[in-house]
Order: C-alpha cells, then sequence, then structure tokens
C-alpha cells in the first residue's frame, strides 16, 4: 500500500473507488468498556457519578449470558465497521474475550483492579492468559493502597490506565465529603489513603516516574493537577478525553480540552468512548464532533495516531505509512471549506 500523487486523470484508470468526504488512518478508541455494552439504556442519563456507579451494580445482574454476548459482538462489529482499527479497552472478567479471539481489532486488555477493603488480585492476574492483558488499577478513589502501589509499580513497560478526576467528587472525598464520601460512609467502606491529600498527590506518590499512563476523563483537573503530573513523570503521559459520556453521567461539558490545549499545545490528548452504558454509540466521530472549535486535522491526531502511542501500538497503527497495518477511514459530511466536521458527518472503513 503507498500513498501517491497523479497528475494524470484517474477516471478512465481501471480500479479507482472514488470517495466523497476525507480519508485518514483508522481510528485508535483509547478507552473502552466493551463488557458493558448489554446495558445500552440500562441506566438513566443525568443522575450524577455515584448515582452512575451504584446502579451498575443494581442492574447489571438483569441479564443472561447470552445477552451480554451479543452486546459485545454488535458492538465490536460497529465500530470495526466505523474504522476503529485498536482499543484500549477495560475488562473486570472473562466475557469479552470470546468476541476479541476473532475480531479483526486490536485489543489491548486493560485488567482493572478494584476493591477498598480487599482486592482479589489472583482473580485478575487470572486472566492475564488471554492475549495482550496488564493490570491496571481502577482509580485513585476505589482501590486500596497496597493494591495500587502492588500494581502500579509492578515490573513491566506495559502502560496503566487510571480513571482520573472524572467527577467533583473525586476531590471532595479527599476533603471528607462529597457524594462519594457520602456513599463509602453509607456502606461503611474506608479509604486508607487519603494521606495523600489529592487525586493527582495519589498518581505522582505511587506510580514510577518512568511507567507510561492513561489518565482517562480528567473533566475536573486543574492547571495544578497538570503541572504536578508531568513533573513527576519521565515517560509520557496521555490524557484521554471521552467527552459524551461526560455529558451522559452527569451532563459535564469537556472543559479540560481547552485547559490542557493551554497548557500546552503538544499535550498527548487522545479519545475514548467509554462504555454504551453510559454512552450512546461507541462512534469516534460522535465523540470528535464535541469539539466543534479545534481544527479536524488536530482532531484526527487525536484520533489516532495519540492513541496508537498511548497503547504501544504505533509500530503498526494510527498513520497510513508502508508496511504498518492501519485501516482506512471514510469521513462524509464534512465541510471542505472550513475543513471541519457537521452534524451529518459519518465514519466507514474503506481498508
Amino acid at each position: 500500500m503507498a500513498v501517491e500523487q497523479y497528475a494524470d486523470n484517474l477516471d478512465s484508470m481501471a480500479g479507482v473507488e472514488f470517495y466523497s468526504g476525507i480519508l485518514c488512518a483508522g481510528f485508535v478508541n483509547a478507552h473502552s468498556h466493551i463488557e458493558l455494552s448489554y446495558l445500552r439504556d440500562a441506566i438513566a442519563e443525568g443522575g450524577g457519578f455515584a448515582a452512575f456507579a451504584e446502579s451498575i451494580g443494581r442492574v447489571r445482574g438483569n441479564f443472561s449470558e447470552a445477552e451480554r454476548l451479543s452486546a459485545i459482538e454488535e458492538a465490536d462489529k460497529a465500530m470495526w465497521q466505523e474504522g476503529v482499527d485498536a482499543v484500549g479497552d477495560i475488562v473486570n472478567g472473562a466475557t469479552s474475550f470470546t468476541t476479541k479471539a476473532t475480531s479483526p481489532i486490536h485489543y489491548h486488555n486493560f485488567v482493572e483492579i478494584f476493591g477498598l477493603r480487599e482486592c482479589n488480585l489472583e482473580r485478575q492476574r487470572a486472566l492475564l492468559k488471554y492475549p495482550n492483558t496488564s493490570l491496571t488499577p481502577h482509580s485513585v478513589y476505589s482501590v486500596s493502597d497496597v493494591s495500587f502501589r502492588e500494581v502500579c509499580s509492578a515490573d513491566t513497560d506495559k502502560p496503566l490506565s487510571i480513571h482520573f478526576l472524572e467527577s467533583p467528587a473525586e476531590k471532595e472525598l479527599y476533603r471528607g465529603c462529597g457524594s462519594l464520601h457520602e456513599w463509602y460512609s453509607r456502606v461503611g467502606f474506608e479509604c486508607d489513603f487519603l494521606h495523600h491529600n489529592s487525586p493527582a498527590e495519589r498518581i505522582v506518590e505511587c506510580i514510577p516516574s518512568d511507567r507510561s499512563v492513561l489518565l482517562v476523563h480528567n473533566c475536573e483537573i486543574a492547571t495544578g493537577d497538570i503541572t504536578m503530573v508531568l513533573n513527576h513523570f519521565k515517560a509520557p503521559v496521555y490524557w484521554v478525553l471521552c467527552p459524551r459520556s461526560n455529558s451522559y453521567i452527569s451532563g459535564i461539558e469537556p472543559r479540560a480540552v481547552e485547559l490542557l490545549r493551554r497548557y500546552d499545545r503538544n499535550i498527548n490528548i487522545c479519545i475514548g468512548t467509554d462504555s454504551l452504558a453510559s454512552n450512546w454509540s461507541l462512534s469516534m466521530v460522535e465523540e470528535l464532533k464535541i469539539f466543534h472549535d479545534i481544527p479536524l486535522a488536530e482532531l484526527l491526531l487525536w484520533a489516532t495516531i495519540n492513541g496508537a502511542k498511548a497503547l504501544g501500538i504505533d509500530d503498526k497503527y494510527g498513520t497510513i505509512e508502508v508496511g504498518k497495518h492501519s485501516g482506512v477511514v471514510n469521513i462524509t459530511g464534512v465541510n471542505l471549506e472550513n475543513f471541519a466536521l457537521t452534524p451529518q458527518s459519518k465514519a466507514q472503513r474503506v481498508l
């Protein structure tokens, strides 16, 4: 495969296909939970983060294994057709691996560690037998201190993927107030990590500086959080934004994007879709439409090569180059005068 420029008329050349729109490399969805696809439309919008987390625990038992598998297969197929080449996928069990075994999508599976009372690391380590898997803490508010440190300091070159400052409740928890604090108090959970004083402090005090990390959501980051994190890490830090999920759960606008871009225009921003439990679809183009004030060329870097670098697969994906495995996506409904997405924009795999 090659990218070439022709001066001759292509109309008469055999085998030439014409597309209306723009072509780009296959997308990399840096953060998803495909195993939760069965929860589509099962959780009400706008209840806030604590209510969303509690709702998952309440409704997840209402679905059969067959329903779960069918939903995963459908979501995987839709992502592929819309041009997704690779996914940074969060897993808590083995359900999604049946689909992934035959999927053309490359999945890096972040096996998530949970637990304030006790983390069953052995149960989660059992999932490492599947291809492209590594352990990661779920977040800075849901994992005990010992387990968080153990997973983050493991001797591996695999990145971490951590839910970070998704809601105001995370910072409030470290101050002894807010909806997470109230929920934990109600059910008897105790946090042994609050001596870190803030979510950002916990990140830099527990994760080695040479460990690459994806920080996911970032809705409530401040300039001080960015500075603290970037001053600590020698390895790359990737800031993953999932704007439609944040809107679905809490009605939060993607304010973090301008803060990150003002801090450093070369900062590593990636795009994720989160799950169908908290989103209307897993469409990367629909996520990009949210950032209507940002140049499309920049958005496409976030949705392709930046995500590939974050997952450590940029030698194979993220750009259209000879020797790579990247697909080719056609985005239609583009305003070609302004080179911008429109409400009608859609993505379809060409190759």
